[in-house]
């Protein structure tokens, strides 16, 4: 799976900068791949891939998946890390993340 509009090389060096666990910072991986920089509808594009079960919001599940929605074979988020960006990006505090969430932690 590719996102419109990404290039390649910024992607591969954003998951290269959290190929460890434990290293994944959010707002990093964001500007690194450029998604920071792309416009609401190209986040709102990026926001329905990461939505794997098409229910309008993104689990625990599926954030824990994030980085293998940029690149097949990427790692899982740890625990602590997927509850991190969890707790940054569901400012509703429901347990998931909504569309308008998503975008507001994008352009963190």
């Amino acid at each position: 799976m590719s996102f419109s509009g990404l290039a390649d090389a910024d992607v591969a060096a954003a998951l290269d900068g959290c190929k460890d666990a434990g290293t994944f910072d959010h707002k990093k991986f964001f500007k690194a791949c450029g998604l920071a920089g792309k416009s609401a509808d190209d986040v709102k594009k990026a926001f329905a891939v990461i939505d794997q079960d098409k229910s309008g919001f993104i689990e625990e599940d599926e954030l824990k998946l994030f980085l293998q929605n940029f690149k097949a074979g990427a790692r899982a988020l740890t625990d602590d890390e997927t509850k991190t960006f969890m707790k940054a990006g569901d400012t509703d505090g429901d347990g998931k993340i909504g569309v308008d969430e998503f975008a507001t932690v994008v352009k963190a």
